[in-house]
């Protein structure tokens, strides 16, 4: 649920990147904060695990404007993408508003794509929110390693897999790169800013 002030006449939003480890959140919330640096308001923070990390920082959306007079600002986190730090993950997504499902199109990751939206959706039911009503954006990322040589999953199957159901705008990516990185975001900006409209009095 949004975070409105009336003082301040602001409205407080969050944004979480989720999926299976390595497959990419962290590389699409780095490319946006080098990309839009002069919009990001805080240091971009990490709380590094063992062997994954979190990371989140507050962004200044470009051309969005005001919401029925009240300022918008958005805060972007990762989970860890690792199954044993589920409680963590549960724990970040507290509080959320939209979420991107950032999906690894490498074919020998078929199985934890899967395994990790049947989680988020597990994960937003202990809050009562459903994955079939909250703004969500699919990306299907890593294809950028098709030039490797990598077998990779095609966004056809990918959409079969974990996308025939829900229907929800997806994005092939590269998010090292870039690509389809920043139309990612802005989708999810927009279905979410659409949702809270009605929680601004």
């Amino acid at each position: 649920m949004a975070f409105i002030n009336i003082k301040t006449k602001s409205v407080q939003v969050k944004i979480v990147y989720y999926g299976p480890g390595r497959g990419g959140k962290t590389a699409n919330l780095e490319y946006i904060y080098q990309k839009y640096r002069s919009n990001i308001t805080t240091e971009m923070v990490s709380l590094k695990t063992h062997d994954d990390r979190t990371l989140f920082f507050d962004f200044l959306p470009f051309d969005v404007g005001k919401i029925k007079g009240y300022d918008v600002s958005i805060q972007l986190y990762t989970v860890p993408g690792q199954v044993k730090y589920n409680a963590t993950r549960k724990l970040v997504l507290k509080g959320v508003d939209g979420i991107v499902f950032v999906a690894d199109a490498m074919v020998e990751q078929r199985k934890s794509n899967i395994d990790s939206l049947n989680q988020l959706r597990e994960n937003l039911e202990s809050y009562n929110l459903d994955l079939n009503t909250i703004p969500l954006v699919m990306q299907y990322n890593k294809y950028d390693l098709k030039d490797a040589g990598v077998p990779l999953l095609s966004p056809q199957i990918m959409q079969q897999d974990l996308n025939s159901q829900l229907r929800v705008p997806a994005f092939a990516a590269s998010a090292l790169a870039g690509g389809n990185v920043i139309a990612t975001l802005k989708k999810i900006i927009s279905l979410t800013l659409s949702s809270i409209q009605d929680q601004i009095f």
